[in-house]
């Protein structure tokens, strides 16, 4: 919690912005309650200068018990899309805009809880971080919660998908979280627009 009682990671961020320091101290960030259930803070993982940032929403409970984003089995679904949209694993930054598990309990299971707004905006400053370092070329905006994050809440992705804009000196195009292709009805049909957003994003790259 900052100094005027609201909400945020700003004071936990490092003097020094690089990919180690932000990862070392996110570790010990308390901007939000969250960190009092989850088992630990789960940062972006990839390179400096990687072309494309992909973000999702926040670590599910596979991800908060490995300590890696997009290892559960939505990661699966992006790692197929990613691989079939023609994107290199080694010019992917992978990231969260909530970078704590929210979830409630059931009995022993952790069910996903959707971030409110007030944990959105408390952990925007390791993300705004991020895409300060990396400096990608194209954001992959997965799903409403990243969406809110990076484009604002007016954005619906719903309506939006898969139209190049811009963010900052990058382009952003947004999609659906995979996590939404392994709910939806139709699977397959869920895919293949999500392959098609990633597709478009795929060539939005500088050649």
């Amino acid at each position: 919690m900052s100094k005027d009682g609201n909400n945020s990671a700003a004071e936990f961020l490092p003097d020094r912005l690089d990919l180690t320091s932000l990862r070392e101290a996110a570790a010990g960030c308390e901007g939000c309650d969250l960190y009092r259930a989850a088992t630990r803070t789960v940062f972006g993982e990839g390179p400096a200068g990687a072309a494309f940032m992909l973000v999702g929403e926040q670590p599910g409970d596979q991800e908060d018990l490995q300590g890696h984003p997009f290892v559960g089995p939505a990661g699966r679904v992006l790692d197929r899309g990613l691989a079939e949209a023609g994107i290199e694993r080694e010019d992917v930054y992978l990231t969260n805009a909530v970078k704590h598990f929210s979830f409630t309990r059931q009995g022993r299971r952790r069910i996903h809880q959707k971030p409110t707004a007030a944990e959105i905006g408390a952990c925007q400053p390791w993300l705004n971080a991020e895409l300060a370092v990396v400096e990608p070329q194209v954001v992959v905006v997965l799903g409403a919660t990243a969406a809110r994050a990076l484009l604002g809440r007016a954005f619906r992705v719903t309506r939006q998908r898969g139209a190049p804009v811009p963010l900052g000196e990058a382009t952003a195009v947004a999609t659906i979280h995979p996590s939404a292709v392994l709910r939806a009805p139709d699977r397959d049909a869920a895919y293949e627009g999500f392959l098609a957003d990633l597709k478009v994003a795929a060539g939005q790259r500088e050649r």
